[in-house]
């Protein structure tokens, strides 16, 4: 499915949404979670998914309650959020790549991608600042763990006004980084099985080899599938560029890579296609 048909089904909301938003004088304010209730209290739609993680707002288990799901474009908005079990706000998670939540923000057609890390209020609110220059349908993703299980849940964001979906690049092993960097994945990947990703940074034609740790690794990889945006959790190795992943089906994934080079966090994405086992 290309990016223009995903978005197509998103294009009426946000026609809504703009009139909402001009109804009430613009842009509409983050709201805070002070009062928030669990979703299923006051009528909003679950998203279970399906079992793959971050296609899911709520499972068995936990919940993730947000503040809003509407920020104007380009205008620093505070994005605030919860984790709820039956208890209510949960406020003790254990550490991941030096980081106890990580955020990812992608807006639908792969573009736009921003990875935060929030802080927590005492009473459990995670908030975080959140610029979205352009207009669209965003997911958000809170990857985290809690009890040493890991989770991904995940929520829409819209961002109001005119804009033109993006094509998805196609598949290649080797993506941009900017500034003349580029990545490049080496291995073969197969759906379903378990699969070592390793990657080599280049700037200007020549090998990087100094990379600086970055979350406690040599790079950070986010990887969504094509159409749903389900996202697969991925574990590095802490002295190079290999990354443990199990790619569920067939298709096109888009691989988002972080590393640091010289004090600057760069981001490398590519587009790769998965086969079906032989």
């Amino acid at each position: 499915m290309n990016a223009a048909t995903k978005l197509a089904v998103y294009g009426a909301t946000l026609v809504a949404i703009l009139a909402a938003s001009a109804g009430v004088g613009g842009a509409v304010a983050p709201i805070g979670l002070s009062n928030a209730e669990p979703p299923e209290e006051h009528g909003q739609a679950m998203d279970t998914g399906d079992g793959l993680p971050g296609l899911a707002t709520i499972t068995d288990e936990l919940a993730l309650v947000v503040g809003t799901d509407t920020i104007a474009a380009g205008v620093p908005s505070t994005y605030a959020f919860t984790v709820r079990d039956d208890d209510g706000p949960v406020t003790d998670f254990d550490l991941e790549q030096t980081k106890r939540m990580h955020l990812i923000v992608v807006r639908r057609d792969f573009t736009g991608f921003i990875h935060q890390h929030p802080t927590m209020s005492p009473d459990g609110t995670w908030s975080t600042t959140l610029t979205l220059d352009a207009a669209g349908a965003y997911r958000i993703y809170a990857d985290f763990i809690v009890d040493g299980d890991k989770h991904t849940l995940g929520a829409d964001l819209f961002v109001p006004g005119d804009f033109q979906p993006r094509p998805l690049p196609p598949a290649s092993a080797v993506g941009d980084a900017g500034d003349g960097y580029e990545v490049e994945v080496i291995g073969d990947v197969v759906a379903g099985e378990e699969s070592t990703l390793e990657f080599v940074v280049r700037h200007d034609g020549g090998v990087v080899t100094d990379l600086r740790d970055y979350l406690g690794a040599k790079g950070h990889l986010v990887a969504l599938r094509d159409d749903d945006l389900a996202y697969l959790h991925v574990h590095p190795e802490e002295d190079r560029l290999l990354f443990d992943a199990e790619f569920p089906t067939a298709g096109e994934y888009r691989l988002f890579l972080q590393f640091d080079h010289g004090g600057t966090i760069r981001t490398g994405e590519l587009t790769i296609d998965i086969q079906e086992t032989q």
